[in-house]
């Protein structure tokens, strides 16, 4: 059972996230902030993944701190559902386009947190979403997960294309990299015996 659930309490946030690895892609999203739900919405369903997450932040400041802890409770949920790695394809990537904007992204689930994002938006806002907010994220994920990611934009002028963009490409990339790679089904995939 590759699932994890996580419990978060901070001055500024309040939150619960349940993550199933080997779900359908259901998700049951209340984050506060109606952007970051339609992300990670996209997210359960292009990964295969099912997530719950509830949060109650302090979103009459903005959404930044709500956006970077829902990052690492994810991260940390992922991250321990993977459990000991046993069998995992390990690495994934996608190039997805979203209208005019084309992501590409990979991943190692290596052990190691190395994120590289370039990502060029003109506008700083998606609605009231803050566009830097996506940076935070991923790098709130990734330092938790334990993973390396690349995220590339290749492509695209509209901000929320670009945004959806990285999350459903990232989103494909995981779920790749951590199915289970049935023909070394018990292995850990490196030479080193550990990840």
């Amino acid at each position: 059972m590759r699932i994890s659930e996580i419990t978060r309490k901070t001055a500024e946030t309040d939150i619960y996230l349940k993550l199933d690895l080997d779900g359908l892609g259901k998700s049951d999203v209340d984050s506060g902030s109606g952007f970051l739900d339609h992300m990670l919405t996209l997210f359960a369903k292009h990964s295969g993944f099912d997530l719950a997450v509830r949060c109650k932040g302090d979103t009459q400041v903005d959404y930044h701190h709500t956006t970077e802890d829902i990052g690492i409770a994810l991260g940390k949920a992922f991250f321990e559902a993977l459990g000991d790695k046993k069998g995992i394809t390990r690495y994934g990537d996608t190039l997805l386009p979203m209208d005019e904007a084309l992501i590409r992204s990979a991943v190692d689930i290596s052990g190691r947190d190395y994120l590289a994002i370039a990502l060029d938006m003109q506008a700083t806002k998606v609605g009231d979403f803050d566009t830097e907010l996506c940076e935070e994220f991923f790098c709130a994920f990734v330092r938790e997960a334990k993973i390396t990611l690349h995220i590339t934009q290749l492509a695209g002028k509209n901000a929320h294309h670009i945004i959806e963009g990285v999350f459903k490409s990232v989103a494909r990339t995981l779920g790749k990299a951590a199915a289970i790679d049935e023909k070394r089904a018990g292995e850990i995939p490196s030479t080193k015996g550990v990840l």
